[in-house]
């Protein structure tokens, strides 16, 4: 893929789309209290290198020459089927925030009035926020024709996702007992089981 065209394609729909659908989300969550917070400094220092390599890193390849370097030609079908998971994981994205309303947090929280959301997309995923940024990270490592711009996304967002998924769904069944506990059972943790359980 031209690399011009890469640029831009990443720049809106990474940059653009990640704001545009976020930010309605941080102002209304700003308006609910917390009831109980368990997120550690390594889940904040983890969170913030998750963000430099979806962001700052790429932002030094689009603008400045200093990853150059790094660079490679990629064919089209790797940039064009990186299109393509951006585009899905970008509608996961938006879809999740949208079904989560009022209950999204960036953190391991539990906000007043938090209620199980088990509709929508978490009708058969748990996490699809997780699923999303998959999606997200995986499109980076595709689009972007640069061995550190494209792949600094990628593993900072693993290492925090094997780190944290578990502690959030114990989080979760502490709040919300056996209720969480079925609601597992008939879902997947990032993509839908083929064979889901029905609900009781």
């Amino acid at each position: 893929m031209n690399p011009l065209a890469a640029k831009i394609i990443y720049v809106v729909g990474y940059w653009i789309a990640n704001f545009v659908i976020r930010g309605p989300h941080i102002k209304a969550r700003q308006q609910v209290r917390v009831r109980a917070k368990l997120n550690t400094r390594l889940d904040t220092s983890l969170f913030l290198v998750v963000g430099a390599g979806g962001f700052l890193v790429p932002l030094l390849y689009i603008f400045t020459p200093l990853l150059s370097f790094a660079d490679y030609s990629s064919p089209l079908w790797i940039g064009v089927t990186g299109t393509g998971l951006l585009a899905a994981g970008d509608w996961v994205f938006w879809k999740t925030h949208k079904d989560l309303g009022k209950n999204w947090s960036p953190t391991l929280e539990i906000r007043e009035g938090h209620t199980l959301i088990t509709t929508g997309i978490y009708g058969r995923i748990r996490h699809p926020m997780y699923s999303s940024i998959w999606l997200l990270v995986i499109a980076q490592a595709m689009i972007l024709p640069n061995y550190v711009a494209g792949f600094s996304g990628l593993a900072p967002f693993a290492f925090l996702y094997f780190q944290r998924v578990g502690k959030e769904e114990r989080m979760m069944m502490e709040q919300f007992g056996s209720e969480y506990e079925q609601y597992m059972k008939r879902t997947g943790r990032l993509w839908p089981k083929l064979r889901p359980v029905p609900r009781p």
